[in-house]
């Protein structure tokens, strides 16, 4: 069973938090996050085919990708700023469809008891209304679906 994401955007502050726990080790939920062909698989909402167009998941690299469904396309990209291995990453993040909008976004991995993992996540919007369109725009699906497809990729790649 998925563990369940608790997903905050506190009233009046341009920030949201998105925080799991998932049942793997760091390594390998770090080993998701930068394997470009693993990160295709999970990330985002069931049913939408992901076009990598970049990923270089080191400091200084960039990233781009665009998610597509029935004809409909939605695209993001950012440049990963700082990523130390199996610790921490940070990253700007830029919806297409909010154009001239950049979220600062800090990953840290946390390692827990029993070979467990926690994320943390903590994005910053220049404007709280910049910050309410994402929350409006239909990511907590998108979210919650992929950590569910995470779990599933995490179980075949640890052979549970």
């Amino acid at each position: 069973m998925s563990n369940p994401v608790t997903i905050s955007a506190p009233e009046g502050l341009p920030f949201i938090e998105i925080s799991r726990e998932i049942d793997h080790p760091v390594e390998l939920v770090f080993r998701a996050y930068r394997e470009p062909e693993l990160f295709r698989r999970w990330l985002g909402p069931r049913g939408y085919e992901m076009d990598l167009v970049e990923y270089d998941f080191r400091t200084g690299g960039s990233w781009h990708y665009v998610h597509e469904l029935d004809g409909e396309r939605y695209g993001f990209r950012g440049v990963f700023h700082t990523v130390r291995e199996n610790d921490f990453a940070l990253q700007t993040f830029e919806f297409e469809g909010y154009p001239d909008v950049v979220a600062l976004e800090s990953i840290t991995f946390t390692r827990l008891d029993g070979g467990r993992t926690r994320l943390d996540i903590h994005s910053v919007y220049p404007t709280v209304e910049s910050r309410d369109g994402m929350v409006a725009s239909g990511m907590e699906t998108g979210v919650t679906e992929g950590y569910e497809q995470l779990d599933e990729l995490l179980d075949e790649l640890a052979g549970s």
